[in-house]
């Protein structure tokens, strides 16, 4: 990509939301953990729409089994580390936004490897309930960054029955009672109040994987059906919220100079 394409890249957001907004995205620093079904789209979007800093956490590799709903997904990735195969693909799309690849775990063992009040935002795309807990209790004890979570994605169809609540209002979903089960249970709780992307649609697998489905790969329990419109839905919804909020926050200062000059 030559300069002047360079330069056209954001011309469209830009064009909406105006050279303010666009350098506090620039400025932007987003942590988002897991860049699978939900958390690749998340980041994508991010990227396309002007974010600067991006940290991307994972674990896990590309599997054949990620191709049908992840960004980073398809034959020439199969196999390759999934932070590093997102990595590739956010650079692809903007050459100098600044991508740091985290190929771990988050858990209660690698939890300290995050200052997580570095951060403007905090996105969480993570599967496992043990370690979504984990970063939901210590996102929302981290006085600066903003935090987003997704709820469950898989065994849903219908784009229209995706919205965004306060957790403690997210209904039938049953990703979001288990958390609320499980803080009830230890006693410890998230600290402040956060948004969560979610659908309270549930359907049945109709399908038996068997039992060597390599989709049971890195430690999953159950392995439930997925569809690309339904996680990228989910992931781009983060995405939104994360822009809204600036957009919002920029809005306010912009009111309030106008006070003070009056």
């Amino acid at each position: 990509m030559n300069e002047f394409e360079s330069s056209l890249v954001f011309n469209r957001s830009e064009r909406l939301l105006g050279r303010d907004v666009m350098s506090v995205l620039a400025d932007t620093r987003v942590i988002i953990f897991g860049v699978g079904g939900v958390g690749s789209w998340t980041a994508e979007a991010l990227a396309r729409s002007g974010v600067g800093h991006m940290t991307i956490v994972d674990a896990d590799r590309v599997s054949p089994t990620n191709i049908n709903r992840q960004a980073e997904a398809d034959r020439d990735t199969i196999g390759k580390v999934k932070v590093d195969a997102m990595r590739d693909l956010l650079l692809s799309v903007a050459p100098h936004i600044d991508v740091k690849a985290f190929e771990m775990e988050y858990n209660a063992d690698t939890a300290d490897c995050f200052d997580l009040e570095e951060y403007d935002f905090i996105i969480d795309a993570i599967d496992s309930l043990s370690a979504k807990a984990l970063l939901i209790r210590n996102a929302t004890a981290a006085g600066n960054p903003v935090f987003f979570s997704s709820m469950g994605a898989a065994l849903k169809l219908d784009p229209t029955k995706i919205s965004v609540a306060e957790f403690w209002k997210v209904e039938g979903c049953p990703l979001a009672a288990a958390l609320r089960r499980r803080f009830r249970k230890s006693g410890e709780f998230p600290r402040r109040k956060f948004r969560c992307v979610y659908s309270p649609e549930l359907l049945s697998n109709k399908g038996v994987a068997a039992d060597n489905d390599p989709a049971r790969s890195f430690n999953k329990v159950a392995v439930n059906g997925s569809l690309c419109h339904i996680t990228a839905i989910f992931g781009m919804t983060l995405a939104g919220l994360v822009i809204e909020n600036l957009v919002n926050r920029e809005t306010m200062i912009g009111l309030s100079k106008t006070c003070n000059v009056q």
